[in-house]
């Protein structure tokens, strides 16, 4: 008898992505040409998904969600979701679901511990689980493309600079000026946030993820542990707990 097959979708700022899950196997992780529902419809005829979940952060067309509901057991990632973890006293429904598969996703990697997971995208979100797994919250600075892009739009003169791992500390032109302003300085705010957070709990795990982790990885001091799946392991995870 043939897995179930559970497609996880993540439709971010910056990406649109889709991964498939055979029984509990990842199989591959899929970039989405657009949001649109033909795209999703293509989708669940080649792979015959019998489950599926979608996060998203954007304002994509509802008829995406009908579809899915028509062709499989169906889920949308919100702050009414069953989670493996409890939600801070606030507005639980301002919290993004791509947060929430985080969270979601350390906890049961690293079960009654402390976590604090960082996510890489259009933004840098910095999420904190402790160890009875109520997620605390955290904080949001700019992403990567994000400061790129203010520091050519607000300036008369700075280039548009296209991400690029290779690069000197000490840059030698304007681009690698750029690059080591923008690159090492997020890796020293991450070491700087990790220490903040040393202070306070003695004990915790640190979790990299995102698209941009890559660029950071090798510059980063403190001690992580680097998932690029993070996010789609805590979606599939979300979907069980759901059906």
């Amino acid at each position: 008898m043939s897995q179930p097959v559970t497609l996880c979708f993540d439709f971010g700022n910056t990406r649109l992505k889709c991964a498939v899950f055979e029984g509990d196997e990842l199989r591959h992780v899929d970039v989405l040409p657009d949001a649109s529902a033909d795209t999703i419809s293509k989708l669940l005829k080649q792979t015959k998904a019998t489950h599926s979940l979608l996060s998203s952060v954007i304002n994509h067309d509802y008829q995406v969600e009908i579809n899915l509901k028509l062709a499989t057991n169906f889920h949308l990632l919100n702050h009414q979701s069953k989670l493996p973890i409890t939600t801070p006293v606030g507005k639980p429904e301002t919290i993004g679901a791509d947060r929430l598969a985080l969270v979601s996703a350390a906890t049961l990697l690293f079960p009654k511990q402390h976590n604090l997971v960082i996510g890489l995208g259009s933004c840098i979100t910095y999420n904190f689980v402790n160890c009875f797994h109520e997620f605390i919250g955290g904080s949001i600075s700019p992403g990567m493309e994000m400061r790129f892009k203010a520091m050519h739009q607000f300036t008369a003169k700075l280039p548009l600079v296209k991400a690029d791992s290779n690069f000197p500390l000490i840059g030698y032109d304007t681009s690698t000026n750029m690059l080591s302003g923008v690159i090492v300085g997020v890796a020293a705010e991450i070491d700087g946030i990790v220490q903040r957070y040393a202070e306070k709990y003695s004990n915790f795990n640190v979790l990299l993820t995102g698209g941009d982790m890559p660029f950071f990885v090798p510059h980063i001091k403190s001690k992580i542990f680097a998932d690029p799946y993070l996010m789609y392991k805590g979606l599939y995870a979300i979907s069980k707990n759901n059906r």
